[in-house]
């Protein structure tokens, strides 16, 4: 249940803030969930993984279909990918992927921290 609401949550707060601030958002909105919903470091970070890997992907998907693919072709060509677009989405996806996950490790973490000092 926690695993669900935290991926939707991730999502939806992570579109709302990209309308106000900068890319890195993701990260801040990862960290913030996963630090507001206690999960073990584990699934925690795969719940920033998946999160932010559908996000961005989609979201690149979105945006590359919407100028049917003439940007993210010539940006693909200037990597060794050999002008796809297909893998230049992917690879975007996964690198915002491993940026949520470990922000989202990190406040679980952090979460996990607090607690032990309020048992003192």
């Amino acid at each position: 249940m926690k695993f669900g609401v935290s991926i939707l949550l991730t999502i939806v707060v992570s579109f709302a803030a990209g309308f106000y601030l900068p890319f890195w958002s993701v990260a801040l909105v990862s960290f913030c969930v996963a630090a507001f919903i206690y999960q073990k470091p584990g699934m925690a970070w795969l719940t920033g993984f998946v999160s932010i890997l559908l996000f961005w992907g989609l979201l690149a998907w979105w945006i590359d279909a919407q100028n049917d693919s003439i940007l993210s072709t010539r940006m693909a060509s200037l990597f060794p990918l050999g002008g796809s677009s297909a893998m230049l989405i992917l690879i975007t996806g996964v690198v915002g992927a491993i940026i949520g996950g470990l922000s989202a490790l990190s406040g679980s973490f952090l979460r996990k921290y607090i607690d032990s000092r309020e048992r003192y």
